[in-house]
């Protein structure tokens, strides 16, 4: 018996609908992001969210924006009618956050959607329009508004009850509502945003255009802990703008949920802004820690394209190559400048909160004004009316010259950006060196003694200052070797005895040939030997005992996802790591105290020294206050 082929039709409009809802409508938090874009799109400079029951029950969106005419509501529940894009070149270069004309529709199509809208400054002049899970012709009606447009989304999934078991909690929906809310608030500092559940205020951020009141929203939005340990940074190249926070690498996460990255206003999640982000944290992020930022990237829209996926949270790049080394450039500057100068903030507050307020006595006192400094044997007390002067500085940093005479050539110092660049680091305090100003102490004070042959104790103008001389000179080692290496030739190589073949893919054979200049510069001579073949000839001098085929496979991803590897130079770090961490001063030795100034000295010449090689802290600071609240001085 033959088989009948079924019939080719047209789908329903309801069930097109639901199909497309699948794409769109994952859960409340989905359509909760797609009525802020269309508010946001309206160029509101209010927008209010209500939830009710983690979004199940209720979605409400309102918004003061332009509004949608009487005679245009009827299409705004009409599946790709939009008034975003009238045609393929305004698709090409898109701006507005929503255009496909799919969301509404979709929405509407698996709830009880209620629209209310005023285009006219005359609140009596409003009109609604309804849908209920159903292709009916939509109905207009008057209903007074004020301009703008209110969107209420009630039932979510109602008439799909498969859809709907698989909504989780209300605590956990309104989490993922709480964070698309979130994303959209750190995308527009200039539009005011409450957000309601079960009728509280969860938060209220008022508009703003400065820069302190910019952090004070991420500040409420992802804690003060954030900014306080963030950088800012500002950087422009050949057309793309970067700017935003960067945490430091001590205030690392345990999961990626401080992570925000946007495109043009747009919060993505893309594979080659992750692993340039990824690569410059590399050298200073402790295994299994995640970063933390809030980055902005501004570039001509004709040049990415985010019609990539219906959720627009992935963008694809005209230039991959080219927008992955600002990025990762930008921010491993960003990350090497960063000094003991600018980390000295109290950063053991959470230790000695919970032993009371600060006192408001002589210790308060001393911390008011920038002390002078007497030393007095091992120890470094507090003496207003004594001027060490000059001489007294110049005697520890002769002293640290005798220790380290050929320091000067080896100081790390981040270099000049190209003249076509402009960067602009806004938090980055500029490092105050003894010889600057003979009067004020450096960053990290000078040395009272060790703790157990392990821990420097140094006291500054903060307070007490407590280093793992270990970590910090495995950190000095590596990047003076690091730097030696960079100043090279480049990478000495040395051909294998017997040459490596890889079966490859065709794919890996074609990036191999479209690449050989960028591997060849690696000290890697790579032969297609076959349009299957690689043959591997020749490896870094360093990298002789590495596998050569599991490098040349990752470094051949690399290039064809990223347009770039740094395989290569992460597996020479890796060593010179290792070859550090020998070389670098063992726990339990004893140091005399011009040794210890000469290492805190080292420390605040040299890039990365708030981390060892493995990403763990080398200093802590503890400030005067907080050593009160710890004695419960002042109660």
């Amino acid at each position: 018996m033959t088989a009948t082929a079924p019939r080719i039709q047209v789908l329903d409009p309801r069930l097109a609908n639901q199909i497309a809802a699948g794409e769109v409508v994952e859960r409340p938090s989905s359509v909760t992001k797609e009525l802020i874009e269309n508010a946001i799109d309206a160029g509101s400079q209010r927008i209010e969210v209500e939830i009710e029951q983690g979004g199940a029950r209720l979605i409400k969106v309102r918004d003061d924006g332009i509004g949608i005419g009487e005679e245009d509501l009827p299409l705004a529940l009409a599946r790709h009618a939009t008034s975003k894009i009238g045609s393929l070149e305004d698709l090409e270069g898109v701006s507005s956050l929503g255009f496909r004309g799919e969301a509404l529709a979709s929405i509407s199509s698996v709830s009880r959607l209620e629209l209310i809208s005023n285009a006219e400054d005359d609140p009596r002049h409003g009109w609604r329009v309804v849908a209920e899970g159903r292709g009916m012709e939509a109905r207009v009606t008057p209903a007074p508004h004020p301009r703008g447009t209110s969107v209420g989304v009630r039932d979510l999934f109602f008439n799909t009850p498969a859809r709907r078991k698989f909504l989780r909690t209300e605590k956990t929906e309104f989490a993922h509502v709480e964070e698309a809310f979130r994303r959209q608030a750190l995308s527009r500092y200039d539009i005011a945003w409450v957000l309601r559940h079960n009728q509280k205020v969860i938060h209220q951020l008022p508009a703003g255009h400065s820069a302190a009141a910019r952090e004070r929203r991420i500040a409420s939005l992802l804690g003060k802990n954030f900014i306080e340990h963030a950088r800012y940074i500002e950087r422009e190249a050949g057309g793309i703008r970067l700017s935003g926070w960067v945490g430091l690498p001590t205030h690392s996460r345990s999961q990626a949920d401080q992570q925000y990255f946007f495109v043009n206003g747009r919060v993505v999640r893309d594979r080659l802004v992750a692993h340039a982000v990824r690569q410059a944290y590399r050298d200073v992020l402790f295994n299994g820690r995640h970063p933390v930022f809030v980055l902005y990237l501004e570039l001509d829209p004709d040049v990415v394209d985010v019609n990539v996926h219906p959720t627009k949270h992935e963008v694809r790049f005209r230039d991959g190559r080219m927008v992955h080394d600002f990025l990762y450039s930008s921010l491993h500057h960003s990350l090497a400048s960063a000094k003991p100068a600018e980390s000295s903030e109290e950063r053991d507050a959470e230790v000695a909160d919970t032993s009371g307020a600060s006192s408001q006595g002589e210790a308060s006192e001393v911390g008011a004004e920038q002390p002078r400094w007497q030393q007095q044997g091992m120890a470094l007390t507090h003496s207003p009316d004594r001027h060490p002067g000059a001489e007294r500085v110049r005697r520890f940093m002769q002293g640290y010259q005798a220790l380290h005479p050929n320091h000067e050539e080896t100081l790390l110092t981040p270099q000049p950006s190209p003249p076509s660049e402009r960067v602009s680091e806004v938090r980055e305090a500029p490092l105050v060196m003894p010889d600057d100003d003979p009067t004020a102490p450096p960053p990290l004070g000078f040395a009272l003694g060790q703790l157990h042959g392990i821990y420097i104790l140094a006291q500054n103008a903060e307070g007490l200052v407590l280093v793992d001389m270990h970590a910090a000179h495995e950190r000095i080692v590596y990047e003076r070797m690091k730097t030696q290496l960079a100043g090279a030739k480049g990478l000495d190589a040395q051909p294998l005895l017997v040459p490596v073949s890889i079966a490859a893919s065709r794919a890996e054979v074609a990036t191999a040939e479209s690449e050989q200049e960028a591997i060849a510069k690696l000290g890697i001579e790579l032969d297609i030997a076959g349009p299957e073949t690689l043959l591997v000839r020749q490896l870094p001098a360093l990298l002789a005992q590495a596998d050569p085929e599991a490098l040349v496979r990752q470094m051949l991803e690399e290039l064809s996802r990223y347009g770039r590897t740094h395989q290569v130079e992460a597996r020479v770090h890796e060593l010179l790591s290792t070859m550090a961490c020998h070389g670098s001063v063992r726990a339990n030795r004893r140091l005399t105290i011009d040794e210890m100034n000469a290492l805190l000295r080292d420390m605040e010449r040299t890039e990365r020294s708030d981390q060892c090689n493995h990403g763990r802290p080398t200093w802590t600071q503890m400030g005067l206050k907080a050593l009160d609240r710890l004695f419960l001085r002042g109660q």
